[in-house]
């Protein structure tokens, strides 16, 4: 999608109602269903991180950005995510978390984002993160200067290809639900996409289709 035709979709997003556990569900390992339909946020005492959704443009075509994970010894270790990260005392709120982490993983200063809006967090219990995801825009395009030490790679992915349901597959993967499990997951440029960041992406997609599926049916 031409990214001047993305902006014009930005003011219809905003009141979108959230459709958060029912999107969160369809990418969700079989064995995380249950404690996601029963989780009790306040008593797991949760470590608090912030992530953007960040759409630019390249080459005038719209793009979602990923980064691949350094590996390292961690549950996260070399899996595809947002840019973002912990809170920290000095943030304001978990908004200024997910630009802050933002400007240091892949190097966007955070007045070149625009927040457009705070999707439904998602717990994460292998390392006890509740995160808050943020839908960003940036309008001109983006040199990204990912750093060394967190990021191994930059995704630059297509919204027409985010939107293609050919990249939605399920894979068998070792997690720590168990081994060689069948999960729901993305296939984005040859990498398998799954677990939180998966289930963020759906709740992001289905507001998306819901939106242009709208405008279309006017």
């Amino acid at each position: 999608m031409n990214f001047q035709d993305f902006l014009k979709y930005v003011p219809n997003i905003i009141p979108v109602e959230l459709p958060a556990v029912a999107s969160h569900l369809k990418m969700a390992p079989k064995e995380r269903v249950e404690g996601l339909k029963n989780l009790d946020i306040e008593a797991l005492n949760a470590r608090m991180a912030g992530v953007m959704m960040l759409f630019y443009p390249k080459q005038e075509k719209t793009h979602l950005v990923l980064i691949v994970r350094n590996t390292y010894n961690g549950v996260h270790s070399a899996q595809i995510a947002f840019p973002g990260g912990k809170y920290e005392k000095a943030d304001l709120n978990f908004e200024t978390t997910a630009l802050r982490e933002t400007q240091e993983e892949v190097g966007i200063p955070s007045d070149k984002i625009e927040i457009i809006k705070k999707f439904s967090p998602m717990y994460i219990p292998p390392s006890n993160f509740l995160v808050h995801p943020f839908l960003g825009i940036a309008k001109e395009e983006l040199a990204f200067y990912p750093d060394i030490r967190e990021v191994a790679g930059i995704i630059e992915l297509p919204l027409s290809v985010f939107l293609n349901e050919e990249i939605m597959i399920e894979a068998r993967l070792s997690t720590s639900y168990g081994a060689n499990i069948l999960v729901p997951a993305f296939n984005i440029q040859n990498h398998v996409v799954w677990g939180a960041t998966a289930m963020i992406l759906s709740e992001l997609r289905d507001v998306l289709m819901s939106v242009f599926e709208g405008d279309n049916r006017n």
